[in-house]
């Protein structure tokens, strides 16, 4: 969930602890306090009194800050931060009861007792499985810890890792290349943790600012914006649904040659399982493309070739992989998914999604359990559209869990096309509920229920509004227009809430107001005139030009259109909503990339033919 959002859902109180993190961070003058000025003076000086778009704003210009503070609380040995930082960044945790994450607790110390006294016992052992290179690597950084460690009781004080210490053990862990889980089982090989109660964990995580609890519903929020920075700080350098994406490009031999390296036993495990165990490990992404899926002795063009070739054919990505040298390409595939996760579109309709989700159910019996194993979620959770979201989790990461033969199943069962990749495949099938959605636009704007049931959407009268503005966004983004949703949040008052802002660029905007109506012809100009004459004036005071304001209607009655030609304080065009999808159906036959928005400019009711006729020249 947005940190926005999270800041939204919980009180005052409640906010206290990051809150103060981020103003002390404020006031030692941090790289970005020119830029964090700009956007208090705007509000208010103190954090306090700002909204949540404005903290989000200044929580990203302070991040790397925010960063260092939390990497402080490694030097307490004690405090377990490896731990729970593993579990709250992981996929499908970013939101958690208290009482399940206490169970997540105390399930990854059972097993990291488990797995510190299995590697000892093959540490110590007269002939080891381990390879003789591997062992001496473990033995090494073991030592390392443990005088890291004990050094201090030698001089009578008491036995602690300082900072310059830990910046060492990290340095040599990353020479070793060694995992997050086999780093953490050899530190908690030497300081074994000890069980903390659930009520300190918590306190412990929000008093360090990585997590909000609302104890009203008893729910530990994790910001995704939070858990990108404490991915960082784990050197986890892309989420675990991205790993598991580029890992199911490789071959089994390649995936193998990674368990073997990292001491994971593949026997009995099955493909799916070996690249579950990778992930869990924690290995370093860049590692693994640079040396742990290569065979000994595989020359730097060889490398690179393969690291192209799961780039193009593997993750199907039709821009070329850019870089010259192994660290860029590998860099630069990196910065791709990080821009991915950013991103907020879902990469088909929510109704799609949803549909996906509900067929997905239907077809396989063990989809909803594998969903919840995968993902770490309890039971109670409601697998729709809405809730993954909140989680960050998008239709293509819910189909990357899936073994081959449950994708097999599925599109087999749906009579989807079987021939390429499985997963686009099934994608692509589902993104028709846009389209859908278009074709029934001016019936949703008519709210017209009957007919769209008729035509197999079934949408409650409360959601059509806001389904009619949605539909209106998507239109003018296939039209190639910047939907500017967050100069929108940053110009929208309490009062005065613009539908949706067109931004053109140079501090030009075309604002865009969007009515349903139940009977035909919409004519209550008085009405919304007033409405766009508020949010004109709303945006030229925060020195943005509005070279034109457009309302869209199913459809409009001729004093409305009269009393519109007489208007010229808000420069207002109309258009309908069939107009705006046939508008749409002959740009995308067009040789047009970006709809010449000049030709929005000349019409009171804007005309689809002269439109039309136009962009076909």
């Amino acid at each position: 969930m947005k940190l926005e959002k999270i800041l939204d859902n919980v009180n005052s109180l409640e906010k206290n602890s990051f809150l103060k993190i981020i103003d002390n961070i404020k006031s030692s003058n941090p790289k970005n306090s020119k830029e964090i000025d700009k956007i208090l003076s705007e509000s208010s000086n103190d954090l306090k009194s700002v909204d949540s778009i404005n903290i989000a704003k200044v929580f990203g210009l302070v991040k790397d800050e925010f960063a260092e503070a939390v990497k402080l609380e490694f030097v307490n040995t004690t405090s377990q931060l490896d731990i729970l930082i593993d579990i709250i960044i992981k996929d499908g945790n970013g939101i958690l009861k208290q009482d399940w994450l206490a169970r997540l607790y105390e399930k990854e110390l059972i097993n990291i007792k488990k797995k510190t006294k299995e590697l000892k016992a093959e540490l110590e052992a007269e002939k080891p499985e381990l390879e003789p290179e591997r062992k001496r690597d473990y033995e090494t950084y073991r030592a390392c810890v443990d005088t890291a460690y004990t050094n201090d009781g030698l001089n009578n004080r008491e036995c602690k890792i300082t900072n310059d210490e830990l910046s060492i053990l990290v340095t040599l862990a990353r020479q070793l290349e060694l995992s997050q889980e086999e780093v953490k089982l050899i530190n908690y090989m030497i300081i074994p943790p000890e069980k903390e109660s659930i009520d300190n964990v918590v306190n412990f995580l929000k008093n360090i600012g990585v997590v909000f609890y609302s104890r009203k519903n008893n729910i530990v929020y994790v910001a995704d914006e939070v858990v990108r920075v404490l991915r960082k700080i784990r050197e986890k350098e892309i989420a675990d649904k991205y790993f598991r994406r580029v890992l199911k490009t490789l071959k089994e031999p390649q995936i193998n040659l990674v368990c073997r390296k990292h001491n994971i036993n593949t026997k009995e495990l099955s493909y799916e399982e070996k690249v579950k165990q990778i992930i869990k490990e924690g290995i370093s992404f860049t590692n693994l493309l640079k040396n742990g899926i290569h065979k000994e002795g595989t020359n730097l063009t060889d490398k690179k070739k393969a690291i192209n070739e799961l780039w193009e054919s593997g993750l199907k990505i039709c821009e070329p992989l850019r870089g010259l040298t192994i660290e860029e390409k590998i860099s630069n595939i990196i910065t791709h998914f990080d821009e991915l996760e950013k991103d907020e579109k879902v990469g088909i309709s929510i109704e799609g999604y949803e549909k996906l989700l509900m067929e997905l159910a239907e077809t396989l019996p063990l989809f909803k359990k594998r969903v919840l194993k995968e993902f770490e979620m309890p039971d109670e959770i409601v697998l729709n559209s809405s809730t993954l979201l909140n989680y960050n989790i998008k239709p293509r990461d819910i189909l990357d869990i899936l073994p081959g033969d449950d994708l097999k199943a599925f599109i087999s069962a749906r009579e989807l096309k079987s021939r390429g990749d499985l997963v686009l495949n099934i994608l692509d099938a589902y993104k028709d509920a846009e389209n859908l959605m278009i074709e029934n636009y001016e019936a949703i704007g008519f709210r017209n229920l009957s007919a769209l049931k008729e035509n197999g959407l079934l949408l409650k009268e409360a959601e059509l509004g806001l389904k009619f503005e949605d539909i209106t966004r998507t239109i003018f983004e296939k039209l190639g227009f910047n939907v500017d949703e967050s100069l929108k949040k940053q110009l929208n008052t309490a009062k005065d809430k613009i539908d949706l802002i067109l931004n053109l660029g140079n501090n030009d905007v075309i604002i865009i107001e969007c009515k349903t109506v139940k009977e035909s012809g919409y004519n209550k100009f008085s009405t919304v005139s007033r409405q766009i004459k508020a949010y004109v004036d709303l945006v030229k005071s925060n020195g943005y030009n509005v070279v034109k304001s457009l309302l869209v209607a199913p459809d409009f009655s001729d004093d409305f259109v009269n009393d519109c030609d007489l208007e010229f304080e808000i420069n207002l065009s109309l258009i309908t909503a069939g107009s705006l999808t046939r508008i749409l159906d002959g740009f995308r036959d067009s040789k047009h990339k970006q709809f010449p928005h000049q030709l929005l400019m000349k019409d009171v009711l804007i005309k689809e033919d002269r439109i039309l006729k136009a962009i076909n020249k």
